[in-house]
């Protein structure tokens, strides 16, 4: 059986770009070559990990010379992990690259005509911004390199972090994260320390087994805390003597819940959450609105600039309190109680019925009267029927996740025919998509880009489109 042939290293390759996924670029031979952890100015050697007619890809295994835009990466599992690729550009540039990748993608793709694009609103937090992260736990500790070249054996190969890209069953062990504030950190260390001193099984994520499978932490700006463990055993014994420490330990948590998943993946959205101490939510509060987030509920992982974020977005409505609004992927409610007391209505759908409840709640305990929600797929909900219930909405407000809208909802949307169509995206390519889908009947009038994302390629966007004459 022959072997393959190995792929070349390329030689002193000058980076001179950066693409999506936040990988920089350079170029050889008239191929493009994708490189992770670098930046335009860094002068490498690649060894090439794939390879195909118009790019390839590779990672840097020598710098002949550093960038002189490059900083000093502030976390010690920089080039690892997959998360805070960016971290080694000053933060003027990472938002100047994601300025150019919206213009780019509402250029390219979207193929119409454009306004001046307003400078991308940057993050004050540039560290510890969010609110919400998750950990997974492993019996297969990813190694580091170090540690592989020793040739040793490892007996402790257990691990509490984030999974390495590309890998799913490999868990690089998390020292510090500095994406969440305290006391994220405290609590990680703790329960992987406590898990370890009394022999708690790791999860094996190719065979199904073992006891401990998740912790998901989430904060808010109110100061509360909420942690959810996740087990994959029903063992009551282990599962209780772990609570009982995280609470003792931990008495600023506000809620204390967790969950027994045996499915074959960590989603939760269809599992029962059980509640040991503590309530079921946390709040977060945003100009004096207070919003319930309880344990499914989705809410922007960056607090403080969701709210400038939604503040773009009311402001391109230009509601004067006459107007119909649809939310569309309203979540739990919180662009539409947000812009609330300037409509006449507003009316949200959201898929997760979890989500609505909690919607309800937040207009409930706000005192808001004129919002009206309903759960279920998006594309079922919203068609001609619907329009012609509730009425022909004047301003439509849409927050699609990443994969952009279904071409049914586009089209209804097109037979709503509203006056106004806020269109918030965090994903700019299939944003440019459907505006051009649009353009039949919009303009567009403004487009602002917004940073939520430090030290990541991610980039939000909000776009006003406004009816054609």
């Amino acid at each position: 059986m022959s072997r393959k042939k190995p792929l070349p290293v390329l030689e002193n390759i000058l980076i001179t770009g950066i693409a999506a996924e936040g990988k920089a670029i350079a170029k050889y031979d008239d191929r493009i070559v994708f490189v992770p952890f670098v930046v335009p100015g860094d002068r490498i050697d690649i060894q090439l990990t794939r390879k195909k007619n118009s790019y390839a890809e590779g990672r840097v295994i020598r710098f002949h010379e550093y960038s002189k835009d490059r900083v000093k990466a502030f976390c010690e599992h920089f080039g690892i992990c997959g998360g805070c690729k960016w971290q080694i550009l000053p933060y003027s540039e990472q938002i100047r690259y994601k300025q150019q990748q919206v213009t780019d993608n509402l250029q390219r793709i979207g193929k119409v005509e454009l306004p001046d694009i307003s400078p991308i609103l940057g993050s004050e937090k540039i560290t510890f911004y969010r609110n919400k992260l998750e950990f997974t736990f492993s019996n297969k500790r990813w190694r580091t390199t170090e540690e592989i070249q020793s040739g040793k054996e490892f007996d402790d190969m257990n691990a509490l972090g984030f999974h390495i890209p590309g890998m799913f069953d490999k868990v690089l062990d998390i020292n510090k994260c500095w994406l969440q504030d305290e006391p994220s950190n405290s609590i990680r260390l703790a329960i992987r320390d406590f898990c370890l001193s009394n022999n708690y099984s790791f999860f094996d994520l190719k065979n199904q087994n073992g006891l401990m499978r998740n912790i998901i932490i989430r904060t808010s700006s109110t100061g509360e805390v909420m942690l959810i463990v996740v087990f994959f055993e029903d063992n009551e014994e282990k599962r209780e003597k772990l609570l009982s420490f995280v609470a003792e330990q931990f008495p600023q948590i506000s809620s204390l819940l967790y969950i027994i998943n045996q499915k074959a993946n960590d989603t939760i959205t269809d599992q029962e959450v059980l509640v040991y101490k503590g309530k079921d939510h946390i709040f977060e509060e945003m100009e004096g609105l207070k919003f319930k987030i309880g344990p499914k509920s989705f809410y922007q992982t960056n607090s403080e600039q969701a709210y400038n974020l939604y503040k773009i977005a009311r402001d391109f409505a230009g509601l004067t309190g006459k107007e119909l609004v649809y939310d569309l992927y309203t979540g739990t409610g919180t662009i539409a109680n947000f812009v609330s007391s300037l409509a006449k209505k507003v009316i949200g759908i959201e898929y997760v019925p979890e989500a609505i409840e909690d919607a309800n709640v937040n207009s409930e305990i706000n005192q808001i009267k004129n919002t009206l929600f309903f759960a279920g797929d998006m594309k079922d909900i919203l068609n001609l029927n619907f329009i012609e219930e509730h009425g022909r909405p004047d301003v439509i407000i849409t927050d699609p996740p990443r994969a952009g809208m279904h071409d049914d909802v586009i089209s209804t949307i097109l037979f709503a025919e509203p006056q106004k169509i806020v269109y918030v995206s965090c994903n700019p390519a299939t944003q440019a998509r459907d505006l051009n889908l649009l353009n039949e009947k919009y303009k567009v009038s403004k487009v602002q880009p917004v940073d939520m994302f430090p030290h990541t390629h991610h980039v939000e966007n909000v776009v006003l489109l406004e009816k054609r004459s």
